[in-house]
């Protein structure tokens, strides 16, 4: 029998399977880089949108900022203009309560009561434009003490005057005559049917 000699041709198949196992693992490699690369440009390209999803928010933030300065100051301005309405509804109101009071007073001051000064200011404890009250005050000159009361009576029975006080009286020779000076307070109201 003749002897065959094996060995070129098991290292030749040796060969080839290194080759193809080169060749699997080196496209297991380059696949793997393939995938790992698209992965990350994946990422990069959710980290980007997210980035700008980012910017966008920032940049509406700032735009609210501003709005909220620009609110802010046109809510003073509101308060401004409503504290200036106020104040010209109440000069209003009081321009007509002064010839009113003026009107009243000299229907109330009795015969031998003569006034010296007056002074007055609105009350602003009340919030409704309609329930102003104004404080007075009057100083003057009587024949007697039962005049300045008479004065007081008459105020109290009065429609547009109300809660007379009697501050200051003081009794003084004149000319050989007796006079009382006396300071008087009292508030005016606006009657019901005459706002």
């Amino acid at each position: 029998m003749r002897e065959f000699n094996l060995l070129p041709w098991r290292s030749e198949l040796r060969e080839k399977r290194k080759r193809e196992y080169l060749t699997l693992l080196g496209t297991s490699a380059i696949t793997s880089l393939i995938i790992i690369a698209l992965i990350h440009w994946v990422y990069f390209l959710k980290l980007q949108n997210q980035n700008e999803r980012n910017d966008f928010l920032n940049n509406q933030i700032k735009i609210l900022d501003r709005q909220i300065v620009e609110i802010k100051e046109l809510e003073k301005k509101r308060a401004n203009l409503i504290a200036r309405m106020t104040t010209v509804e109440e000069l209003q109101t009081s321009r007509h309560m002064t010839v009113k009071l003026f009107d009243e007073i000299s229907r109330t001051i009795p015969d031998g009561v003569y006034l010296t000064d007056m002074n007055y200011k609105l009350d602003k404890s009340s919030q409704d434009i309609e329930d102003i009250k104004v404080d007075a005050s009057i100083t003057g000159i009587a024949q007697s003490n039962a005049r300045v009361s008479h004065l007081m009576r008459n105020i109290k029975s009065s429609d547009w005057l109300s809660e007379p006080v009697l501050k200051v009286i003081e009794t003084k020779s004149k000319d050989g005559k007796r006079q009382s000076e006396f300071i008087l307070t009292f508030k005016v109201k606006t009657p019901e049917g005459t706002k």
